[in-house]
């Protein structure tokens, strides 16, 4: 698989994945700028659409809606045989969704800190990445080709989720940030990554999922300032129009992508 930095170049594939890449289909899509766009979109329109369900709902009822909704949409993505940017792109929003009411249940359900929720859910980063790495001996995204890895690059998705989640409340909150200043700070932050590894100092793929998890606090600190109200410090426009706005957003260039196929392994 090949990418150029848009600034995707920083997570080009690396040759011992290569022959890997060949040998299946892949799961996932090329790294390209519109896959770091819609990113960041998917984690503000999952972080306002739970706030959503979370006030619309009992939050017992919200919560299973979107285990099921994430159970589906996983299930979905393990049946088809090779990347769909509809089917992939869906699964990544029920995560978004998902990932956010995990870290919004261990706060408001059971009093967890943000502080101690961010550190937990960074250990458990840690050690899915690790056993994965333990058992495939690579945790490059660009070997997404058989189930095992398929299933790993999933949990580790959703643990980054779920830690940018607790990040992003984290600083706007506990720190005193506000949404506004913790987005202006994450969208600096996520330049590091890819200066580190222009710079020689990191490596493609801890570069690619360090971006990763810094797009999550990004995205819903964004989304979560248009939707929270003024008294809170955001603009007010409310949880569900804002989810709206981004969802419609994500589908214009997810339908752009399944009619294009430019981010999809031609290998």
């Amino acid at each position: 698989m090949t990418s150029s930095w848009q600034p995707a170049a920083l997570y080009a594939d690396e040759a011992s994945t290569a022959s890997a890449v060949r040998s299946g289909l892949s799961k996932v899509p090329q790294v390209t700028a519109l896959f770091w766009i819609i990113k960041v979109l998917t984690t503000g329109m999952g972080e306002t659409f739970s706030d959503f369900l979370a006030h619309t709902l009992a939050p017992p009822v919200a919560v299973g809606l979107g285990g099921i909704g994430l159970a589906a949409a996983l299930a979905l993505q393990f049946r088809v045989r090779r990347y769909l940017a509809a089917v992939y792109w869906l699964a990544v929003i029920m995560v978004s969704v998902f990932g956010t009411m995990a870290a919004d249940v261990l706060h408001v359900g059971f009093g967890v800190p943000y502080i101690v929720s961010t550190i937990g859910f960074s250990i458990a980063l840690a050690a899915v990445l690790t056993i994965w790495y333990v058992t495939e001996r690579t945790l490059s995204i660009h070997s997404i080709t058989t189930p095992r890895r398929e299933l790993f690059y999933w949990a580790t998705v959703l643990a980054t989720f779920a830690l940018g989640t607790a990040a992003g409340d984290l600083t706007a909150t506990t720190f005193g940030w506000g949404w506004l200043g913790s987005g202006l700070v994450f969208a600096a932050a996520i330049a590091a990554p890819a200066l580190a590894f222009r710079a020689g100092r990191l490596n493609a793929v801890a570069a690619f999922w360090t971006a990763y998890v810094i797009t999550r606090p990004l995205g819903a600190s964004f989304a979560d300032w248009m939707g929270v109200s003024h008294a809170r410090g955001g603009l007010g426009w409310g949880t569900g129009p804002v989810s709206l706005g981004w969802a419609a957003v994500i589908f214009v260039l997810v339908a752009y992508l399944a009619v294009t196929r430019t981010d999809v392994d031609r290998a």
